[in-house]
């Protein structure tokens, strides 16, 4: 059994993460500051997935899973370097994995300081404790923005990535190079992971799979940007965990123990395409409005997986038809539980 620490946990991409760590045996310590970027209810949900209660929770305080007994969750940030320290000296854990940041390519534009405290900030308190504490791997969640607008696709990692369209894809970058600089300096093994558009099931609110599913059930206007006119390499959440597991357990190699890997489909899908399987799936039609490209956002994504495949064979990745189906299964479930606990909350406010 290895202890491994995982930042993000209430997370999308992180609650599947811990989930599959701690059925293989691993005890896991799992932290998050829950910010309000998007809805915490969905958060808090996540996390009573794991076991661990929103009644339980309080800063800087590790709550028990009634569920797994090798997990343990803690509200707080990364930008608490003395909480932060004091957690890495009192569990001497043997592998990382930074998958907390501040999200979102557009909510950048207008916040730019809550990037660089969360994505870069944050990150160097992790990398130092790290070092501090001579951590067997250190892996990162970077992110396919970091190519930009320059580069043909499929992006590989051999490819030029200077020239960001957005202050999220700047922070995501900057913690590419600190990480290098670490792994180059002191020989920490770090790992860089570049994720391609993730959906899913327990998937982000702010993500075109949300909003479009849950507009077309509620029979909503969707904005289709760039009059439809863009690609994503949509990646289903449990193909991405599967590839994050098999990384975690190899560390980083060499004279520079320091590696960046992309994790996509490698079979990016028309926009339009999209909505037509969500359409397909839910038998309604969505309500369409057209709207020119917004700042920040690339025309396409393709993710090379070659570099990936060399050092751990070829991933597994679903179809677009079959994990939209599982994501709209998990959606409704979802959905329903939250009207019946509105209902209940609203019931006890009038009495």
């Amino acid at each position: 059994m290895r202890k491994i620490l995982v930042t993000g946990v209430a997370g999308f991409i992180g609650h599947s993460f811990v989930k599959q760590l701690l059925l293989r045996g691993d005890a896991v310590i799992g932290i998050d500051n829950i910010n309000s970027y998007y809805d915490v209810n969905l958060k808090y949900a996540r996390l009573a997935d794991l076991g661990v209660t929103r009644e339980e929770i309080a800063e800087d305080v590790a709550v028990g899973s009634k569920i797994y007994r090798a997990f343990r969750f803690i509200k707080t940030d990364l930008q608490r370097k003395t909480i932060i320290n004091r957690l890495f000296a009192d569990e001497h854990f043997d592998a990382v994995c930074n998958l907390a940041a501040q999200a979102g390519v557009r909510y950048s534009i207008d916040h730019p300081f809550e990037y660089i405290n969360s994505n870069i900030v944050g990150f160097m308190h992790l990398l130092e404790a790290c070092r501090q504490h001579k951590i067997d791997h250190f892996v990162y969640a970077s992110s396919s923005s970091v190519y930009g607008n320059d580069n043909a696709v499929p992006y590989s990692e051999k490819d030029e990535a200077d020239h960001p369209v957005s202050l999220y894809a700047a922070t995501k970058k900057s913690d590419e190079l600190l990480a290098y600089s670490y792994s180059q300096l002191y020989g920490l093994p770090a790992t860089g992971v570049r994720f391609f558009t993730v959906y899913g099931p327990w998937g982000r609110p702010d993500m075109a799979p949300y909003l479009f599913m849950d507009a077309v059930l509620s029979d909503k206007p969707i904005k289709v940007f760039n009059y439809g006119n863009l690609e994503r390499d949509f990646t289903y959440v449990d193909d991405v965990v599967n590839c994050l597991i098999r990384i975690i357990d190899s560390p980083a190699e060499g004279k520079v123990p320091y590696e960046i890997y992309n994790i996509g489909n490698s079979s990016p899908v028309r926009l339009m395409d999209f909505i037509e399987t969500i359409e397909r799936t839910t038998g309604k039609t969505a309500i369409k409005e057209f709207v020119g490209m917004q700042p920040g956002d690339v025309l396409r994504t393709c993710a090379d997986m070659s570099r990936f495949e060399e050092r751990f064979g070829p991933g597994r990745f679903v179809t677009i038809d079959h994990g939209i189906a599982k994501m709209y299964q998990w959606f409704v479930a979802y959905r329903s539980r939250r009207n019946k606990t509105t209902t209940v909350e609203r019931c006890d406010m009038t009495k």
